[in-house]
This record gives C-alpha cells, structure tokens and sequence, in this order.
C-alpha cells in the first residue's frame, strides 16, 4: 500500500515572512535554497544550507508542511509522514 500524507488537512493559504530566509536575512548569513512553511508562511533554508531553518522552524513548531519556494519547483515535504506530496 501507498504511504500518503495524513495532514493535508493543515495547509493554509499563506503570505511568505520574507523573500529570502527570514532567519538568515537576521544574521546577515546566506542560503542554498529556501523553504515556505505551508502552515504559517515562514521562509527558511533547505538543509543543504549550513543553518537548516526550514527544518529548524518545523522542530519548534510541530508545522508539518513545506514547500519548495524555489521558481519552478512544485512539490511538498512532510516532516511527518517523511513524503514528498504531489501538488
């Protein structure tokens, strides 16, 4: 059977916190790429980057879903269910 994701139920429509990773933008640090929190629009950075907030915000927050805020890709993650989600 086909493991699917049990919190689709909490995406929201959100505006993003910022353009960039609103954690780096603080810091004066830079990103690979970033992250928007489909739960509260938080924008952080992937864990490719040496901060890993996207991840950071989801250990906080318990907000299971993301989305690449990257042009061009369309996919979802789940912290949870550890799945990516088709759009």
């Amino acid at each position: 059977m086909e493991k699917t994701c049990t919190h689709l139920n909490q995406i929201r429509q959100v505006t993003p916190s910022a353009v960039g990773c609103e954690d780096c933008l603080k810091t004066g640090d830079s990103w690979v790429h970033l992250r928007l929190c489909l739960i509260c629009g938080h924008v952080g950075c992937c864990d490719s980057s040496k901060n890993k907030h996207a991840t950071k915000h989801y250990h906080t927050t318990s907000h299971p879903i993301i989305r690449s805020f990257e042009p061009g890709e369309n996919w979802k993650w789940c912290y949870i269910d550890e799945l990516f989600i088709s759009f």
